[in-house]
């Protein structure tokens, strides 16, 4: 089983900014990318952010410039940090981990902004 555990999600003003982090544990074998998807009320799920092992990204077209995900492989964590936060990125953010045939999700940390 693999666990991810979130946190770092809270209320934060328009224009502030947020830092989350997701820690990995469990059986994980063959990490491939790690990172971090959102939803909003009453839209689907999409990608925020993305990194591989090798530190390549992806980022949503919404947040460049404005969210920068990072990774430490060795604590098998991955880190987003948000920064000029608008209204529109309230949403529960999941992280999300994919391994060889597996994919993981976190349970969600919610992000509220205020504006």
């Amino acid at each position: 089983q693999v666990q991810l555990v979130e946190s770092g999600g809270g209320l934060a003003q328009a224009g502030g900014s947020l830092r989350l982090s997701c820690r990995a544990s469990g059986n994980i074998f063959s990490i491939l990318v790690m990172g971090w998807y959102r939803q909003a009320p009453g839209k689907q799920r999409e990608l925020v952010a993305v990194i591989t092992t090798g530190g390549d990204t992806n980022y949503a077209d919404s947040v460049k410039g404005r969210f920068t995900i990072s990774r430490d492989n060795a604590k098998s964590t991955v880190y987003l940090q948000m920064n000029s936060l608008k209204a529109e990125d309230t949403a529960v953010y999941y992280c999300y981990l994919s391994a060889v045939g597996k994919v993981y999700w976190g349970s969600g940390t919610v992000v509220t902004v205020s504006s």
